[in-house]
């Protein structure tokens, strides 16, 4: 089922999928929080929590900090691992929500305008137009670079850390 295909207005079908996508990637973040707490003693928990996959998530997220949850929902297959990450390691509300913002409103744009084709789109707006496909491309990777170094530069400003260290 394609929400691009819904007999909806645009803005109707991209608030249904800025909700699903804030209560699901929210809902992911709070069982992070929640394994962090005591739960990952279930066995499923606990192997989701030492699979390679999940680990590889929590070094990004050491790393990168906000912005790489805001850029996981462009990236099929590591949306829910990272927000699970996230919530595991105690990732701050104060970063968390506005990377869950962002990163929800794009992804929520992306489904409701083209659906699952969007790397088709892509192609066929570069053969189009690719000057304009690549600059576009070009200043949002320069808004997620920025929004890095920002967090980083705020982070640095008030002495701590990125993300604060796992207890």
């Amino acid at each position: 089922m394609n929400p691009a295909d819904w007999p909806l207005p645009l803005y109707v079908v991209w608030l249904i999928m800025y909700a699903v996508i804030i209560f699901r990637a929210g809902g992911t973040f709070l069982l992070g929080r929640l394994a962090r707490r005591g739960v990952s003693r279930i066995g499923r928990i606990n192997r989701i929590l030492s699979s390679q996959r999940y680990q590889r998530a929590e070094r990004i997220l050491r790393r990168y900090g906000a912005s790489a949850v805001a850029v996981s929902f462009l990236l099929i297959g590591v949306q829910t691992v990272v927000n699970l990450a996230a919530g595991s390691i105690g990732m701050s509300l104060r970063r968390y929500l506005p990377a869950l913002g962002l990163g929800g409103a794009v992804w929520a744009l992306i489904y409701s305008t083209v659906g699952l084709v969007g790397i088709s789109a892509l192609l066929q707006a570069y053969r189009q137009n690719p000057a304009v496909t690549l600059g576009l491309t070009a200043v949002f990777i320069a808004a997620i670079i920025g929004l890095t170094i920002g967090l980083r530069d705020r982070t640095d400003e008030e002495g701590g850390d990125v993300l604060p260290a796992q207890e």
